[in-house]
């Protein structure tokens, strides 16, 4: 059983490790969460969080929202006793282990209601786009008419400028180190590999390696990817609300 205190800090840590490659990390989570304030129609709203990891968007909202109530979903173990550690007690965010990828993931949710708005951030580019069509199809059919789907992430397009990628990377190293100095953060391969070193988490990460969770690469990290398959899925909706270079947060509304 992992203490507050141990996941107070592990996913501090893992905070700053993601800002290591995403600078502007809580610029997009502010601006999603905006989204949420004006398009859930409610000011208690019912959302997902869709690969949820540590619950670093799910903590966000609730400080903005805060009579929202949070379904997390993820099927990391370690990372969702993270979560579960850290915001035990808390009434309104629930945590469940779900793959996203499984037919019937919506159903074993039992709601009760339709959900007014999913979320997500820097999650679903590891779905393969056969799986996105399952991840997609499930939340159409548990998202109410008129709900908002917003995920951030890094989206590429196919026919994209070398030379506008180029700089787009060299921005975001500048402004790494305009925030960071000679001092940047551990990156996500660090954050792993200290994980391993650490022994109060030895059996999280065996059980994290007997279900074989994991990253694998961008499966499917084209914009088209999730356009396509939101729109075929019955999403009537689909684009960019908010972008710097390739960090985009895709809104869809059902």
């Amino acid at each position: 059983m992992l203490t507050h205190d141990v996941a107070e800090e592990w996913v501090a840590r893992w905070d700053r490790q993601q800002e290591n490659g995403l600078p502007d990390r809580e610029e997009r989570f502010t601006a999603l969460i905006d989204a949420v304030v004006e398009g859930a129609g409610r000011p208690d709203p019912l959302v997902l969080d869709l690969g949820c990891g540590p619950g670093s968007l799910s903590d966000r909202l609730l400080e903005r929202l805060p009579r929202a109530s949070v379904v997390a979903i993820d099927t990391d173990p370690l990372l969702l006793a993270l979560a579960k550690a850290l915001h035990a007690g808390r009434p309104n965010l629930v945590f469940a282990d779900l793959d996203l990828r499984t037919p019937g993931w919506a159903t074993r949710l039992k709601l009760g209601r339709q959900a007014d708005v999913a979320i997500s951030t820097t999650a679903l580019h590891w779905i393969s786009p056969a799986g996105l069509r399952v991840t997609y199809a499930e939340l159409a059919s548990v998202l109410r008419p008129g709900g908002v789907f917003l995920n951030g992430d890094h989206f590429f397009v196919e026919d994209a400028s070398p030379t506008i990628a180029r700089l787009d990377r060299l921005l975001r190293e500048r402004e790494t180190q305009r925030r960071f100095g000679d001092q940047p953060p551990e990156d996500w391969r660090q954050w792993w590999d200290a994980v391993a070193a650490d022994p109060a988490l030895s059996t999280l990460l065996d059980m994290r390696s007997d279900q074989a969770v994991g990253h694998h690469g961008s499966e499917s990290g084209l914009l088209s990817d999730h356009v396509g398959v939101l729109r075929d899925v019955g999403f009537t909706e689909v684009g960019t609300l908010w972008q710097r270079g390739d960090n985009r947060v895709l809104c869809a509304v059902r």
